[in-house]
């Protein structure tokens, strides 16, 4: 089938399953391919193509669980920066897979901060800047400064500070939510010992009140990770 489209076609077609979140059907179209090197040569002549391609495969590596195809995919090539975020979420949800799977139950946030330091993100698709939690340290320093002055920040102000941080506005709001939601935590537990009891996590950019887990037991069993599309908004 693919021998069908030009190398901006597969790009395209690529892009689009992945960002739906048709794995089986992009699956499938890569598994379309000509299997010999010099017609296979022509989807991936172009820059843009290759990555395009090269990033449907690591999705669709995570999908299959084939963990150590998908590190191979990342480590071995270079992308560019628009394709970081997502890259880098398939790079640690991996890992955090792996790991709860060999332990039988969900790491916590002490688990996933020591996984992180096990394995650190590959140059191929960081830019080498401090992160916390999969953003930069600047990115957090905005939104913190912004937080002590307006909790509470209009719609426009969430994409302008979108815009100032290289976030989308998802997560801008996520993160004001979830910041707000440890502050009446915090209060609610004034008066108790509460050392070591909240880490610094706010950083986490899913939305509030969603589960810490990327899967429950039943689906660590059965190793089937879960959709592409639950991985929050990515740039392409």
């Amino acid at each position: 089938m693919a021998m069908g489209f030009s190398p901006e076609q597969v790009a395209c077609v690529c892009e689009v399953l992945l960002q739906s979140g048709s794995m089986d059907r992009l699956s499938s179209f890569l598994c379309s391919f000509p299997s010999n090197s010099s017609s296979s040569s022509l989807y991936l002549g172009m820059a843009q193509s290759q990555e395009s391609v090269l990033k449907a495969r690591a999705a669709v590596a995570f999908h299959h669980c084939r963990f150590a195809e998908l590190y191979s995919l990342l480590e071995e090539n270079t992308f560019s920066p628009r394709s970081h975020p997502l890259l880098q979420q398939l790079w640690l949800r991996a890992h955090y897979m792996e790991a709860e799977l060999q332990r039988g139950r969900p790491l916590g946030a002490v688990g996933k901060y020591r996984i992180r330091r096990k394995f650190p993100l590959p140059r191929t698709i960081w830019d080498g800047e401090e992160t916390s939690y999969c953003f930069k340290e600047k990115s957090r320093s905005v939104l913190r400064e912004w937080y002590c002055r307006k909790p509470y920040p209009s719609p426009r102000e969430k994409r302008d500070l979108a815009a100032a941080t290289g976030l989308t506005a998802t997560q801008v709001s996520n993160w004001f939510k979830n910041r707000r939601q440890r502050d009446r935590a915090a209060t609610s537990r004034q008066g108790r010992t509460s050392a070591g009891a909240f880490l610094s996590s706010d950083e986490e950019l899913s939305p509030p009140a969603s589960p810490s887990t990327l899967f429950s037991c039943s689906q660590q069993l059965s190793a089937h990770p879960p959709p592409l599309r639950h991985l929050g908004p990515a740039h392409y």
